[in-house]
C-alpha cells in the first residue's frame, strides 16, 4: 500500500477513539445543518428539499474526495443569494444546470492551481473574514430571538449552560448534542410554545433521486447560466479555501488546497444531479465539528449520512426539534469563531493591519457578501504593502571631486509606486560632465521602473552629460535588456555582476 493510500486511510480511521468522536461530532453537525439548509433554500426561492438534498450530497461526496478532512461543506447562504434572479426568471432546472457548470469550473480551477491565489490573502484579511462571519452567524439567530415567548429565552440560556458546563464534568459526549437532546425532550414533553424546525419549512419525504436538469442543450442556455456559474464557483472556492485555512490553524494540520478545489467541484456536480443547489465549506458547522471532536473524513461523511437518515426515517421527530436548542449551538459557534485576541491586538499590531481587518469586517457585515469583504481586504493589503515598499528607497548623491563623475547611489525597490521619488531624486542640477548611477543596491521590478530610468538617462544626455549605469543585479539586467530603449537614449548601459 502506497504512502498516499495509508495517509488517506488514516484520515478516515486513525483509531477507535477518533472514530467514535468523529461519529458523535457528525451527528451534532447534521442537526445544525437542517435549519440552515432550509433557510438557504428559502433565500434562493426553492423548495426546502433542494437545500437539504444538497447538504446531504455535498457533505458525503466531499468527505471522500476533498482535500481538508474534518471540514464541513453543504448548501450555503453565500451561494444561495447569488442564484435568486436565476431561479426567479428561469426556474429551478436552470439552477441545477448552473450548479453542474459551477462544479466543472471548480475542477478546472483545481487543475490550474488557482488555490495558490490564497497566498495573497494576508492574515489580517483572514482574521477580518472570521470575525465578520462570527457576527453574521449571530445576526442570523436574531429572528429566532425577537417576538418570542419567555420560554425561548430560558431554553437558549439552558442550552448555553449545558454546552459550556458539561465539558467540565465529562467530554465523552459532545455537549452541543446533549443540549439539543435535552431541550428537545423538555420541549416535546411539556409542549412548550417555541418555534420548531418544522416551522422553518416542510421537510422532504423519502430519498433523493438521480435526474438530469430539464434544460435545452443550446448556446442560449449556456449564455444564461455561465455568469451565475462563474460567480458561484468563485465565491464557493473563496469561502472554502478560507475555511480550510481556518481549520488548518484550529487543528494545527495542513490540507491539500488544490484537491479541495476539485473536490468542491465534484461535490457540487453530484448535488445538482440529485436535485440540490450549489454549496461550499461552512465555517460555522466546521467549527462545531472541530470543537465536538471531529477531525477525520468520517465526521463529514456522518454529517451527510445522518442528515439523510433523519430526513428519510425520523422526519416527523426532526420537525419537532426546538429552534432555541439550535440557536444556542449557533451562538456557541459565533462566540468560538470570533477572534477575541484581535481586539487586544488593535493597539499592538501595525495600524495598517488593524485597518485591513476592520475594513474586511465592515464590508462583509454591511453587504453580507464574503467575497466583497475579502476583495476589499486584499486590495487594502496590496496598497499598504506597496506604500511600505515604496518608502524602502533612497538615493545618495556623492558630488564630483577633481573633475571626476558625480555618483548617484540608488538603494531599495524601484517599481510603479517608487518611480516618482526615483525621478525627482535625480533631477538635481549637476556641473560634472559625467554621471554614474550605481544601482547595485537597488532592484528593478517592472517596466515602470525601467521607463523611469530611460527618462532620467535621456534627460541627462540632452543636458550634455555622459551617463553610465552600473551594478545591475541579474534579474534587473534582464528586465532592462528587454524593455529599456537603448537605441533611443544612446547611452552605454554598463552591467556589473552583482
Amino acid at each position: 500500500m502506497t504512502n498516499s493510500l495509508i495517509a488517506y486511510r488514516r484520515q478516515w480511521f486513525s483509531d477507535g477513539a477518533s472514530a467514535r468522536r468523529d461519529i458523535m461530532a457528525g451527528i451534532v453537525v447534521s442537526l445544525a445543518l437542517i435549519p440552515e439548509a432550509i433557510g438557504f433554500s428559502i433565500i434562493a426561492g426553492v423548495d426546502p428539499r433542494v437545500g437539504l438534498y444538497a447538504s446531504v450530497a455535498i457533505a458525503m461526496v466531499i468527505a471522500c474526495i476533498g482535500g481538508r478532512s474534518g471540514m464541513i461543506s453543504a448548501a450555503t447562504a453565500a451561494v444561495a443569494v447569488l442564484v435568486v434572479p436565476l431561479v426567479r426568471d428561469h426556474g429551478v432546472d436552470y439552477l441545477f444546470a448552473a450548479t453542474i457548470l459551477m462544479g466543472l469550473i471548480q475542477i478546472i480551477a483545481g487543475l490550474l492551481r488557482l488555490d495558490l491565489l490564497m497566498q495573497f490573502v494576508s492574515r489580517s484579511v483572514i482574521t477580518g473574514f472570521v470575525n465578520a462571519l462570527a457576527i453574521l452567524i449571530f445576526m442570523a439567530q436574531l429572528p429566532q430571538l425577537t417576538n418570542v415567548s419567555w420560554q425561548t429565552y430560558a431554553m437558549v440560556a439552558g442550552g448555553l449552560a449545558i454546552i459550556y458546563l458539561l465539558p467540565r464534568i465529562t467530554k465523552a459526549v459532545p455537549s452541543p448534542l446533549v443540549a439539543i437532546l435535552v431541550l428537545a425532550a423538555i420541549s416535546i414533553g411539556l409542549g412548550l410554545p417555541v418555534h420548531t424546525v418544522g416551522d422553518m419549512g416542510k421537510l422532504p419525504e423519502g430519498l433523493p433521486s438521480f435526474a438530469l436538469p430539464q434544460v435545452p442543450l443550446t448556446w442560449d442556455t449556456l449564455r444564461i447560466i455561465l455568469p451565475y456559474s462563474l460567480t458561484m464557483a468563485a465565491v464557493g472556492l473563496l469561502e472554502s479555501l478560507l475555511t480550510a485555512q481556518i481549520v488548518d490553524d484550529m487543528t494545527d494540520t495542513d490540507s491539500d488546497k488544490r484537491r479541495e478545489c476539485a473536490g468542491q467541484g465534484g461535490a457540487n456536480i453530484v448535488a445538482a444531479l440529485v436535485g440540490g443547489m450549489g454549496g461550499c465549506a461552512m465555517i460555522g458547522q466546521s467549527v462545531i465539528n472541530v470543537t465536538s471532536g471531529g477531525r477525520g473524513r468520517l465526521s463529514t461523511f456522518v454529517a451527510g449520512a445522518f442528515l439523510l437518515f433523519l430526513l428519510a426515517v425520523l422526519g416527523p421527530f426532526v420537525g419537532r426539534i426546538p429552534m432555541p436548542a439550535l440557536v444556542a449551538v449557533m451562538i456557541m459557534v459565533s462566540i468560538g469563531t470570533f477572534s477575541w485576541n484581535s481586539l487586544l491586538n488593535l493597539r499592538r499590531h501595525p495600524p495598517t493591519s488593524s485597518i485591513v481587518m476592520i475594513a474586511t469586517v465592515i464590508v462583509v457585515v454591511s453587504t453580507h457578501d464574503l467575497s466583497l469583504g475579502v476583495l476589499a481586504g486584499v486590495l487594502l493589503s496590496g496598497i499598504f504593502f506597496a506604500g511600505k515598499v515604496q518608502r524602502m528607497f533612497a538615493v545618495e548623491k556623492i558630488p564630483a571631486a577633481d573633475g571626476g563623475p558625480t555618483l548617484y547611489r540608488v538603494t531599495g525597490q524601484i517599481f510603479f509606486a517608487s518611480v516618482d521619488r526615483f525621478t525627482r531624486a535625480l533631477q538635481t542640477e549637476d556641473a560634472a560632465e559625467k554621471v554614474v548611477i550605481d544601482v547595485s543596491g537597488a532592484h528593478f521590478w517592472d517596466i515602470s521602473g525601467v521607463g523611469a530610468l530611460d527618462k532620467i538617462v535621456a534627460r541627462l544626455r540632452r543636458d550634455g552629460k555622459h551617463v553610465e549605469v552600473i551594478g545591475y543585479n541579474r534579474a534587473s539586467a534582464d528586465l532592462v535588456d528587454r524593455f529599456a530603449l537603448h537605441d533611443k537614449t544612446g547611452v552605454e548601459m554598463g552591467v556589473v555582476p552583482h
